[in-house]
């Protein structure tokens, strides 16, 4: 039986407010897990603006640092590397690559063993090697692109922070090197080639000048990397270096800031896993300025869809219903 006419307005009215207003407002649900940011592997302090917990750290800096079997380890394109130190006061990273030569034995194979150091274009903003890193280049051919346009003066090699293919070709992995293979190094073997033009057997160069050491793309056997922490020459040469990349990183001015207020607040700094901006992170929900300001509560994606989801079932309620009611009202009062 249908309802009585009489009843019709008042039922498309309730169906109307019901549907136009708007749905409980939800909690801010946190996009990350709030255990703690701050972690350690082994030794070593994992702390902002890197972390180990996704959402956690700067998102320039994401999916970078990993820790296995209590070691700390950073991925790029180019490869694995042992983080061996986090400082947080300089802001530098020193990292080692198990393919690299240093002073006492040299790891080279003709088509090239390792990859260098090669950055995503995106991270580049936010992380480089050190302007006193070293990158010595070993066995490179005429061919390279290090040596295009310059075929007899190789003006890319050269000193970086005193540290050069100079002092490094006395090292004693190179004496190992001729003997394993029965040759005897020839007087023009230096760090700039011989008489006729012949690339040089070591070439360094700073990371600006070529912003990526892709050693297989650069046509060389291997490579190894020195750092100076001090504008002191090493005493003993090249067997007094540091060996090892060592990184540096930076972020915008606007997110020191952030994080301070943040951190002032008893928040810890991370980002939106989606949008990648900056979150504070402030236990069960998240904030875009700081703990105490609740105004700023920044939802999850999750949470943000939610309102129009709701929104988009009540509107479609609301259509099945005046099509039930329009049904309802032509059809004649039987009554």
């Amino acid at each position: 039986m249908a309802p009585p006419r009489s009843h019709l307005l008042p039922a498309l009215l309730v169906l109307c407010a019901c549907t136009v207003a708007p749905p409980p407002a939800p909690v801010a649900a946190a996009n990350v897990p709030i255990t703690t940011c701050r972690s350690f592997c082994g030794n070593i302090t994992v702390d902002y603006p890197f972390a180990l917990h996704p959402g956690c750290g700067h998102a320039g800096l994401r999916d970078l640092l990993f820790c296995i079997n209590g070691a700390l380890m950073l991925h790029l394109p180019s490869g694995s590397y042992r983080v061996l130190d986090v400082d947080y006061a300089y802001r530098g990273l020193t990292l080692h690559d198990p393919a690299m030569s240093d002073c006492r034995a040299l790891d080279r194979t003709p088509a090239g063993r390792g990859n260098g150091f090669v950055l995503e274009p995106w991270r580049e903003p936010y992380l480089s090697p050190d302007p006193d890193n070293a990158f010595l280049l070993l066995g490179c051919r005429a061919t390279s692109p290090l040596f295009q346009g310059f075929p007899d003066r190789h003006l890319p090699c050269r000193n970086v922070s005193g540290m050069g293919c100079g002092d490094y070709l006395a090292c004693p992995a190179w004496d190992d090197y001729y003997a394993g293979d029965g040759r005897r190094r020839a007087p023009g073997d230096d760090a700039y080639g011989d008489a006729v033009g012949a690339p040089p057997e070591c070439c360094a160069v700073p990371w600006a000048a070529i912003r990526a050491v892709n050693v297989s793309r650069l046509e060389c056997e291997g490579y190894s990397s020195a750092y100076s922490l001090a504008p002191v020459r090493a005493a003993g040469g090249a067997t007094g270096w540091a060996y090892g990349i060592r990184v540096s990183w930076s972020l915008p001015e606007s997110n020191r800031g952030f994080c301070g207020a943040c951190r002032a607040t008893g928040g810890a700094c991370g980002h939106d896993m989606e949008s990648h901006a900056d979150l504070c992170l402030c236990g069960d929900w998240n904030s875009t300025s700081n703990c105490d300001s609740s105004a700023d509560a920044a939802p999850s994606g999750a949470a943000a869809r939610f309102p129009r989801a709701v929104a988009a079932v009540r509107w479609a309620v609301l259509a099945s219903g005046l099509t039930s009611l329009w049904w309802h009202a032509s059809k004649p009062n039987l009554w």
